[in-house]
């Protein structure tokens, strides 16, 4: 059954009780609907903001640009 679920990793972590009440916090306010989804969403942002980005399948190297001609274009533009 493990090799059906779309997460089959398990990552543990250790969280004091001040940290888990902000998380939690942020959790209700962003609407988030369980702690491993709140924690990925973070995951995804802290990774976006130090400009890791998750290419999809298929995608070329020539897609990612740095001028805004690709998927990379960091973010809005001001």
């Amino acid at each position: 059954m493990a090799n059906d679920l779309e997460r089959p990793e398990r990552l543990q972590i250790m969280l004091s009780a001040s940290e888990l009440a902000v998380l939690e916090t942020w959790r209700f306010k962003a609407h988030m609907p369980s702690r491993a989804a709140a924690v990925r969403e973070l995951l995804r942002r802290g990774l976006a903001a130090e400009g890791f980005l998750t290419a999809t399948a298929g995608t070329k190297s020539q897609d990612f640009g740095i001028l805004g001609n690709g998927t990379d274009d960091g973010g809005s533009e001001e």
